[in-house]
């Protein structure tokens, strides 16, 4: 993707079961379900089909565009064919984007090109596209309801970033949950991944579609970069704020300014010696390794000098054991994210309509 981003020499080709399973496991995945289920796909389909979902919705940012693609591209080395499913439709549903299907559309190009420079390998289809030309797509829909209590439907709504005991819920984001899995089904996927907040749906498709004698894939759930601020309690790692498209304080977005980027790392929140919930270790562990063989911290002598770091276990050990100060963390993760974020903002094209568009359904 650009000059300090690391080159695996090896090809899908030369990789064996435990080299391509690795990768798809690799950070930012957090669960896999199962990996004995996944040694066996690969043991009878060296090149099966993946399947990400997304919604489009505001500007990308670190999490949904580079964490998430990083994560896409992993796939792609360990031979996987990889789809990006832009679901425009179950945008409309959420109401995401003011639910206008004009702004939707012309989002979605954006989205199809940001992924394009970081997934180049990955095929993009859109969620209109797939139901103009798969007529079967709604009968199997309403075969699959079938199986879904009202109750059941309710409990995965969370999916969508709503409460199962939200009272204003219209009738349509009730099929939001049988759409997704329905694309499933629908695109023939072996792996179907997601961001760990996805994994209802998953479970809901890994329990119904072996009643329907539906091909049932595996689930790869990675975790969700999180935001920059405090999380609201600490205490708690399952309440960790995610990085918001809708709140420019919590995330570095793909069109900040170096300045901006570095700005924002520097004002992160980023406790010294705490390593749970801190979000600049996270960035660090999963786009910074990711794709640099080293992280160098530069420092002044008098301050121990600089020092480079060349797994992630390294770093996180100097950090808890106050050998290494936030604010020279800080420094250096932002530079290096400017390394790889400035390369896509300089080639990603956002069109004065677009970027209005945007900033009036927020």
């Amino acid at each position: 993707m650009n000059n300090f981003i690391r080159l695996d020499h090896k090809t899908c080709f030369d990789l064996d079961i435990t080299e391509k399973v690795d990768l798809i496991e690799r950070p930012p995945t957090e669960e896999v379900v199962t990996h004995d289920e996944l040694i066996e796909l690969f043991k009878s389909n060296s090149s099966p089909k993946h399947y990400i979902g997304l919604e489009i919705s505001g500007f990308l940012h670190l999490g949904s565009l580079i964490s998430t693609g990083f994560k896409i591209n992993d796939f792609v080395k360990a031979g996987v064919n990889c789809t990006i499913f832009l679901a425009d439709w179950h945008t409309l549903i959420n109401d995401k984007l003011g639910g206008d299907w004009e702004t939707i559309s012309k989002v979605s190009k954006y989205y199809q090109d940001a992924f394009k420079l970081v997934c180049p390998d990955a095929q993009i289809i859109l969620g209109s596209k797939l139901y103009e030309e798969k007529a079967e797509y709604w009968s199997e829909l309403v075969k699959f309801t079938k199986h879904m209590s009202i109750a059941r439907t309710m409990r995965t709504l969370t999916i969508m970033g709503r409460s199962e005991d939200d009272k204003k819920i219209d009738l349509a984001k009730l099929l939001y949950p049988a759409m997704q899995a329905v694309d499933i089904h629908s695109l023939d996927v072996d792996i179907a991944h997601a961001g760990m907040d996805q994994r209802k749906i998953h479970m809901l498709v890994r329990e119904i579609f072996p009643k329907m004698k539906w091909k049932v894939p595996v689930a790869v759930h990675h975790k969700l970069l999180p935001g920059l601020l405090k999380p609201a309690d600490i205490s708690d790692s399952k309440i960790l704020g995610k990085m918001s498209k809708s709140d420019p304080n919590s995330g570095v977005f793909i069109h900040n300014t170096d300045d901006e980027i570095k700005k924002k790392i520097s004002k992160a929140w980023c406790e010294e010696a705490n390593i749970e919930n801190n979000p600049l270790l996270e960035i660090a562990r999963t786009v910074i390794f990711h794709d640099f063989d080293e992280m160098k911290v530069e420092r002044p002598e008098k301050f121990g000098g600089n020092v480079s770091y060349f797994e992630y276990e390294q770093l996180q050990s100097d950090f808890e054991q106050k050998k290494l100060h936030p604010g020279d963390l800080k420094q250096t993760v932002g530079n290096y994210l400017v390394k790889v974020i400035s390369p896509i903002r300089e080639k990603l094209n956002l069109s004065e309509e677009v970027n209005e568009a945007i900033k009036k359904s927020y």
